[in-house]
């Protein structure tokens, strides 16, 4: 326990009446501990505390920890506190010492590198982590300095297997969310946080053990039936919550294969029941040689690249080639074996069967599929930063049926399926064979529906190679149902070939985006290839960056894979030091709330290319071939008659930062049309000399006014000087009726309350006063979005909020890219029952005194 000379800073600052910080207390553990506190005090910073001598070293690292060696993060050495104060978390009172917000943001032990007294006297403290986060070497080294009161220090990464170039991989934005609700990390062993990286390599090349053959009361003596159709995964968008309840394997990049082993009599069948063994003799061979036990056994075989991953470019030139002993067959389950149908035995009581058997197998040809024990959201993190198709998960006691199930999951790394190939276009320039493959699927009707082309991932020979087999399926019309709008002359084939193909994005006329080829598949038939959609998977949360205060559990991606970030560190705005890259990685933490605000609306973008104190560029067209995540929309009442804007996915957030764009403004209509407007925006704007109070004052009026006229509103701030009241309408009135009504507000609120209130737009007009600016409300006229970056020093943002909240806001940009994450907690939940109070203005219109 810490003597209370150790604590007397620590005590002296605190009033401990008033605050619920710990004044003493805390019981040594058998490792010693560490805690790092998100501190939400005067400004934004991490208490960094490590064990030691009874009471917690702390320091306080304004911007976090970093995984990147080159960062030499500043550490203000501060009061030791106590061990118990490892487990507080909650609000400082105001004006008390350090109010404001504090979350455990991680925890677990540490161990010294050394003798840890004699390091932390010398300042060279090094040690080794493990956290939920902070894992691997790092390193605490005092700043040699005349000031001693400054007693800075700087924590530094080591270099080791975790570290990671901050322009890759920022440790603050990726895992923001408190951990105090998990398990502490085991002091012993590997850590498993969700930076720990899975080693795949080994995992697929590990060595069965050999297990002792205990019967179980599922398994049905049984001879082996001719033939088996084997059990299919289920497409899902996000991981299972219960996932103890699942085992996790690769998804392997390759053709599925079922092995029917009867004594000597080897049969390989595809999972369509077609006979290959004459195509894989190499294979056959090797399996007859490993004399496993008679049955069923279920895999997926591939070609290994160099780093040991699965390719399927390679598998298919195997075949081309008749090079198929480069071929290797990965075993995950056996529905038959040793005379026995197992089918109705748990999936891990098969899964140790086939270890098992296989351990008597040596073999580089014949392995076992290894399950992978870590964190799921680590699992798949890894999985897709190694380039690999994605992850299998599996359910523990599933029994083995033959047919697509639920008990198995499938999680894409991106947008991966077949497509039946209907045709081709002419090549351009100086390539040959052909220019782009015209893609399709089969609906309910089981009708060809044109799905788009792909263009890219063909080199020379498959060009040739290709260009060959469609030459031989000519076709006078086209195979798909209605119109395909192909740009250029098709040329139709029999629907007969089929092509793996991984995309960005389905678009609104059911067209991929950003597709890449693959590969030609000759283990499905046509006629079993459809859209494939996701499912959300049992008990699961929607997607790793969707599930709330699961950051340290599910981890995701910062930043799109397929998007270069040029120029990260340009600071865009000089008085906080905001660069783009921190821009970006904004975006990425609000995507998924700011979809919910673009939803199909067109958007206007703010360009700052010289940071927000150069020129701004206001853009409501543009090109966007190069955009992923944007498309351009046709606009019917459009002056300009120019295509405009739609942010289609949260990547289009990510593409547009990267072209500079800071603010994103929606119209007020998401119809296809853009005949009748959706909502009416108040844009309430102070003048010069007009106080804060003033403007919630005016919004607390706006408020009421508009209950008294049947109308529900909703609050956010503008991120800039002023707030945004927002009015869902029925989609009944036309632009000029929207807008006049929304004059006729402004113009009664300015006769009432002229002393508040101008109707006028120009500064000279509302000097002290406060225009609500109703022009948002014309066609073609936009507001700023929901959580949409403002381009002003500070880079303020737009926030959703309850008008029970107004009260506590200090301004129109109350919120920063900075301070978001003390909002990420409630998101979009202010807003929650907004579709759910639209109404006409009939009504509304009728009580203000105009004809509706």
């Amino acid at each position: 326990m810490a003597s209370s000379d150790k604590l007397e800073r620590y005590k002296s600052k605190r009033n401990f009446s008033i605050t619920t910080e710990p004044a003493d207390g805390g019981e040594l553990g058998h490792a010693l501990s560490f805690v790092i506190q998100k501190h939400w005090a005067s400004s934004l910073h991490y208490d960094f505390r490590l064990e030691l001598n009874g009471t917690m070293k702390s320091w306080a690292v304004p911007k976090g920890p970093s995984y990147d060696p080159q960062d030499k993060r500043m550490a203000l050495h501060v009061e030791d506190h106590p061990i118990a104060y490892s487990s507080f978390e909650g609000t400082i009172p105001a004006r008390q010492y350090g109010a404001g917000k504090v979350i455990i943001w991680d925890k677990g032990t540490w161990h010294p590198v050394g003798d840890p007294h004699q390091g932390y006297r010398d300042g060279n403290l090094k040690f080794e982590m493990r956290g939920h986060k902070m894992l691997g070497k790092w390193a605490l080294i005092r700043i040699k300095s005349r000031d001693e009161k400054q007693n800075a220090w700087l924590l530094i990464k080591e270099k080791d297997v975790f570290a990671k170039p901050a322009s890759e991989f920022n440790l603050v934005d990726e895992f923001p969310d408190s951990v105090k609700s998990l398990k502490d990390p085991t002091p012993k062993g590997s850590p498993e946080g969700p930076m720990a990286p899975v080693n795949f390599k080994a995992g697929t090349g590990a060595k069965p053990k050999r297990q002792d053959y205990k019967p179980h009361p599922a398994a049905i003596k049984a001879p082996l039936p001719t033939k088996l159709a084997p059990q299919l995964a289920t497409l899902v968008d996000g991981l299972p919550l219960d996932a103890d309840n699942w085992v996790y394997e690769i998804k392997f990049d390759g053709y599925r294969l079922l092995s029917r082993i009867d004594d000597t009599n080897v049969k390989l069948f595809t999972r369509n029941g077609n006979d290959w063994s004459d195509k894989l003799p190499s294979l056959k061979s090797a399996l007859k040689k490993a004399k496993l036990s008679k049955g069923w056994y279920d895999g997926e075989i591939v070609v290994l690249n160099d780093q040991g991953v699965p390719d399927f470019g390679a598998l298919q030139a195997a075949f081309d080639d008749a090079k198929t002993k480069d071929i290797v067959y990965f075993l995950f389950d056996a529905p038959f074996l040793a005379s026995q149908d197992l089918r109705q035995v748990p999936l891990v009581e098969r899964r140790r069967l086939l270890e098992s058997e296989l351990i008597k197998v040596d073999s580089k040809v014949i392995r076992f599929s290894a399950a992978f024990d870590a964190p799921p959201g680590r699992i798949l993190t890894s999985a897709c930063r190694l380039g690999l198709e994605g992850v299998i998960a599996k359910k523990r006691d599933s029994i083995y049926r033959s047919a697509r199930s639920a008990d198995w999951l499938k999680l894409k790394c991106s947008l991966r399926q077949e497509f039946v190939i209907g045709g081709w276009t002419d090549p351009n320039g100086g390539r040959t064979g052909f220019g782009s493959l015209l893609l399709g699927f089969h609906d309910d009707l089981g009708k060809l529906q044109y799905a788009g082309n792909v263009g890219t991932g063909f080199n020379d020979r498959t060009l040739h190679e290709i260009k060959a087999k469609l030459d031989q399926l000519p076709a006078r019309a086209s195979p798909f149902e209605g119109k395909t709008s192909v740009i250029g002359r098709p040329h139709w084939v029999k629907p007969q070939l089929v092509a793996e193909v991984t995309f960005g994005e389905w678009t609104r006329a059911r067209r991929i985006r950003h597709s890449v080829f693959h590969g030609l598949r000759t283990d499905k038939p046509t006629t079993a290839i459809i859209r494939e959609k996701a499912v959300s998977a049992p008990n699961a949360s929607i997607t790793p960056k969707a599930a709330a205060g699961k950051a340290t559990e599910i981890a995701s991606h910062a930043l799109s894979t397929k998007l270069r970030v040029t120029h990260p560190d340009r600071v865009i705005d000089k008085s906080t030091g905001i660069t783009k890259i921190d821009l970006l990685r904004y975006y990425s933490l609000v995507g998924d709330l700011m979809m919910e605000h673009l939803n199909a609306r067109p958007v206007s973008l703010v360009r700052a290319p010289s940071g927000i104190g150069g020129q701004l560029f206001f853009q409501k067209h543009a090109e966007t071939e190069k955009l992923l995540g944007i498309r351009q929309r046709s606009a019917v009442r459009n002056d300009s008659h120019l295509a405009m804007l739609e942010v289609t996915s949260k990547e289009g957030l990510l593409s547009a930062a990267q072209w500079n764009v800071v603010e994103f403004h929606t119209l007020n209509s998401d119809t296809p049309t853009l005949a009748r407007p959706d909502r009416i925006i108040f844009d309430l704007d102070p003048g010069e000399g007009v106080t804060w109070a003033n403007v919630q004052e005016a919004a607390n009026v706006m408020h009421v006014f508009l209950d008294q006229l049947e109308l529900t509103s909703f609050l956010k701030t503008s991120g800039g000087k002023g707030l945004h009241v927002v009015v869902p309408i029925k989609k009944t009135h036309d632009w000029d009726s929207a807008k006049g009504f929304s004059q006729a507000v402004v113009t009664h609120l300015a006769k009432t309350l002229p002393q508040l209130f101008v109707a006028k737009s120009g500064p000279s007009n509302r000097v002290g006063k406060i225009f609500i600016d109703y022009l948002r409300n014309g066609m073609g006229a936009t507001t700023v979005c929901a959580w949409s970056a403002r381009a002003r020093p500070g880079l303020g943002i737009s926030v959703p909020v309850d008008w029970v909240e107004l009260p506590k806001l200090t301004g129109g940009n109350h919120w920063s890219i900075k301070s978001v994450q003390t909002r990420l907690d409630k998101g979009n939940k202010p807003w929650q029952d907004y579709t759910k109070t639209v109404k006409t203005l009939t009504v509304a219109m009728k009580k203000l005194g105009r004809q509706p």
